[in-house]
């Protein structure tokens, strides 16, 4: 697979990571076998980029990973977690104090003395602007606690303060075919500054699968069930903030634009890694089959390449107008 350089972390990793989130909570029952089995399938099949956080499962997602790099040592597997979620979201709790307390339990559920990227995990606005907050970051990579930093975000607003800031390693967003914005500022401000782009919810909460109707139900311990109206957590998490009756159109539309012998899945990837600045892009996985499957599309740029125009049309028929605003 491709491997890209991480931002300012100057790590390589493969344009296709894996995101963890399904290994701790929120997307319905996930046995630790069955999550195992997913990292090994994902690095068999080239990928080197993991990401978690903190509150996935409360540590159940780190944890689950630090026990498999340790059984593994010789794996060369980059690791971003996340922090900040645990706590009220409030500006007043993005303190140093907190900083090395949350740090310090991913190092414990991680297994790992220095954590390779540390995310700050979307929190309230005015943290991305409060230089005292980056000076506390900066003082964990001098005390050896984490080697870099970035930030997850909402907005692309929060994306483009972040960038500003010269040791802002990477940024996290939301990025796929029903979530354009990005492209417009944030991807080349990060060129620019050298700056990593993670591509998240790539698939647009599973929707850009092609699996769903309009009558598809989810379990209620899934977050696509109990957050449509976002009541738990930004909307924007679930589905991309789309509509989810609208969002199941525009994906048949979406499905209708990819060439034989590529999957829907496949196809959504390939076209977020074909962006220019998308330094990688994590999709989950509840299974190995899954996680091969993903990986698979890190061979598929040209295909990506070639949906740009029809993803533009469906985009400004069915989302411009609703989301484009908000993100």
């Amino acid at each position: 697979m491709e491997q890209r350089i991480l931002g300012k972390t100057g790590r390589s990793v493969s344009t296709v990571g894996l995101g963890t989130w399904q290994l701790g909570a929120d997307w319905g029952d996930v046995t630790e076998e069955d999550a195992v089995a997913v990292l090994e399938a994902s690095v068999d099949a080239g990928v080197n980029f993991f990401d978690t956080a903190d509150v996935y499962g409360d540590g159940r997602s780190e944890q689950i990973i630090g026990r498999f790099l340790r059984i593994n040592p010789d794996l060369n597997i980059t690791v971003a977690t996340k922090m900040g979620r645990r706590v009220d979201q409030v500006p007043e709790n993005y303190t140093l104090e907190n900083f090395r307390a949350w740090t310090d339990r991913s190092r414990r559920n991680l297994q790992q003395d220095t954590l390779d990227l540390v995310q700050l995990h979307c929190p309230p606005t005015a943290v991305y602007s409060n230089s005292e907050v980056y000076d506390a970051l900066d003082t964990l990579v001098s005390e050896g606690a984490i080697r870099n930093y970035g930030v997850s975000v909402e907005g692309t607003d929060e994306a483009l303060e972040a960038i500003k800031r010269g040791n802002t390693a990477t940024v996290q967003i939301i990025l796929n075919a029903f979530r354009l914005k990005p492209l417009d500022e944030v991807l080349p401000a990060a060129r620019q500054a050298g700056v990593g782009i993670i591509a998240r919810v790539p698939l647009a909460s599973g929707l850009l699968s092609g699996k769903y109707t309009a009558e598809t139900e989810f379990p209620e311990d899934d977050h696509r069930n109990y957050n449509r109206d976002g009541s738990s957590f930004d909307v924007g998490e679930t589905f991309s903030g789309v509509d989810f009756a609208t969002g199941v159109r525009a994906a048949q539309e979406f499905s209708a634009l990819v060439t034989d012998g590529v999957s829907t899945v496949q196809a959504a990837l390939a076209w977020v890694i074909a962006q220019e600045g998308v330094t990688a892009v994590i999709p989950g996985a509840r299974s190995a089959e899954q996680a091969r499957a993903n990986a698979e599309a890190g061979e598929l740029q040209s295909v990506g390449a070639g949906l740009t125009a029809g993803v533009q049309d469906i985009y400004d028929r069915f989302f411009r107008e609703a989301i484009h605003p908000r993100w």
